[in-house]
């Protein structure tokens, strides 16, 4: 029973954001002819005026992000054609993250530099956590597990550390550059201000999910290990 509760918030806990983001999204996505012009038309406009000329605003079916590497502001074809307040808001999200990048704030460069070595590790891990039975067999030595298991949490280590440096970049993208271009620069109105502030809300929190995933699976093994 207590198995079947502990399953039940576990879901809930990595389920809850995921909706809560989709949700808002969603509730203001309805195009509005009064809104000067689309998603990706501002987010063009935005990156010339803070002298980005040379980023890229791209269509792309992988979600809404920014591309450092290639210079680049993608944008999901609903946002980047939609001319509603989701895709204005999470246009200039995307945009501050071009702007964090320009300005080389550390915070970004440190999240680039660790999801990098996020993605090798991840890959590494997988390898010891199936080695592992395998090398208890062959060395019939429990200490073997231990040792393959104990790396393989190490390694998974770095995407919860690449997770938790993530949220303050997100929401500096969010709160301390999107919201105040969009209210001093005059592109919404106030009445469409708290609209944007909680789908900016749920652009920067689109990565909870990922780390609360990310901590419960370390936890996972790590039970497994003790």
């Amino acid at each position: 029973m207590i198995a079947i509760i502990v399953a039940v918030l576990v879901l809930a806990v990595v389920t809850l954001p995921q909706l809560l983001v989709r949700t808002t999204i969603n509730r203001h996505a309805a195009d509005r002819p009064d809104l000067p012009g689309t998603g990706g038309e501002l987010a063009r406009h935005l990156l010339d005026r803070f002298d980005l000329g040379h980023v890229k605003v791209e269509v792309t079916d992988k979600g809404d992000h920014y591309d450092p590497d290639a210079a680049a502001v993608r944008l999901l074809p609903q946002h980047h054609g939609g001319r509603s307040l989701s895709a204005v808001a999470i246009a200039a999200h995307e945009v501050a993250h071009a702007i964090q990048h320009g300005n080389g704030e550390r915070k970004l460069a440190l999240r680039q530099r660790l999801a990098r070595l996020a993605m090798f590790t991840d890959r590494i891990a997988g390898i010891f956590f199936i080695a592992a039975p395998i090398l208890t067999v062959i060395i019939r030595s429990p200490v073997a597990l231990a040792g393959a298991i104990g790396l393989g949490v190490g390694l998974l280590s770095v995407r919860v550390v690449v997770n938790l440096v993530t949220l303050p970049v997100e929401t500096d993208a969010s709160f301390a550059k999107a919201l105040p271009i969009l209210r001093e620069g005059g592109y919404l109105s106030e009445g469409d201000l708290p609209a944007a502030r909680s789908v900016l809300r749920a652009a920067a929190f689109t990565y909870v999910a990922g780390a609360l995933i990310s901590l419960i699976n370390l936890a996972r093994w790590i039970r497994l290990l003790r």
